[in-house]
């Protein structure tokens, strides 16, 4: 078997195994513009083919912003065979194919000077464990993904917002200001991580200690995200304490929730859900949003309980395998 990344004459090459099944939402079209607009790159398009100048029978494709020089995450992966179930014959030789062009790419980013390889993110529906046709167009990806070293996985609740849920209600008990030194925000990233529920954040503080981790979050907000740093808020109550902060942002397709963070002595007051108004109203007013994206963990079931009462609606989940 061949594993290689295309050339910039073969994204046609591509195009018949980009084929949408129940665990992956990606089509041919997104695949396009994608390509088209520097997210998809033919150096981050990899195919396995069994002779040279055969048609491919494996694709995965990683994804990064137009901005980066390194892939930032695995957005498709794609295997030819009968559907079957996750345990068949058919699945496992699409895993066992699939898990060699992932390593052969994971290697080679790694020669690039990539520290830790691409995340695997799949979007899935979210009764997607009660759904067989999900859970075996799923499971073969989730076998290939930690042959090829992604055996951390995290499973997230997607929420979305839109005009006909009507703005959040904003009790008044915070107020809230713009802050443009970057130093602020590294302190307060750093405080919130005590205690926090997210796994993701959590687990990186773990490693590299939370100064460093809240310096990264800062500059990935600022630097890698489409939101304006205008939109960063600072939460304050009534009395002059700093509560906590809200970080509204854009990816390359809609305004996000990007981060919201109540620290440690102001939990347990309510300020999740007023925090989680200013960003929704900021986005709303700033960004002319319609429609607002969000995500968390499944475990972190106070900021799910928030987006609901705020209107938000559970549309899916964000299956993430990682190799830390």
């Amino acid at each position: 078997m061949i594993y290689r990344p295309i050339g910039r004459s073969e994204v046609e090459r591509l195009r018949p195994l980009v084929v949408p099944d129940p665990a992956s939402p990606l089509t041919a079209t997104q695949f396009q513009v994608r390509f088209e607009n520097g997210e998809y790159r033919p150096e981050w398009a990899w195919i396995a083919e069994e002779e040279p100048g055969e048609p491919p029978v494996a694709a995965a494709i990683w994804w990064g912003t137009a901005r980066d020089v390194r892939p930032s995450a695995l957005d498709g992966l794609f295997a030819v065979g009968p559907a079957g179930s996750g345990t068949t014959p058919a699945a496992e030789a699409r895993a066992r194919i699939a898990a060699g062009l992932l390593a052969a790419g994971h290697e080679a980013f790694a020669g690039a000077g990539l520290q830790h390889p691409p995340a695997s993110h799949m979007f899935l529906p979210p009764d997607w464990h009660d759904r067989p046709d999900v859970t075996n167009a799923a499971r073969w990806r989730i076998d290939a993904a930690q042959r090829a070293g992604l055996t951390a996985m995290l499973e997230r609740h997607r929420y979305e917002w839109t005009l006909a849920a009507g703005r959040p209600r904003a009790p008044g008990q915070l107020i809230f200001r713009q802050e443009p030194d970057d130093e602020i925000f590294v302190d307060l990233f750093s405080r919130a991580l005590t205690g926090t529920l997210d796994a993701t954040s959590r687990k990186a503080a773990e490693t590299s200690g939370p100064h460093v981790q809240a310096r990264q979050d800062v500059l990935f907000y600022r630097e890698h995200m489409n939101g304006q740093r205008s939109w960063w808020r600072v939460a304050e109550t009534r009395a002059g304490e700093v509560a906590g902060f809200g970080i509204p942002s854009q990816n390359t397709a809609l305004p996000v929730v990007g981060y919201l963070g109540v620290l440690p002595e102001h939990r347990g007051q309510g300020y999740v859900d007023e925090i989680l108004a200013e960003i929704t109203r900021i986005l709303v007013d700033d960004a002319s949003a319609t429609r607002i994206h969000a995500d968390t963990d499944l475990a972190n079931r106070p900021m799910a309980a928030a987006f609901e009462r705020a209107g938000y609606l559970n549309i899916g989940r964000r299956l993430v395998l990682s190799a830390r």
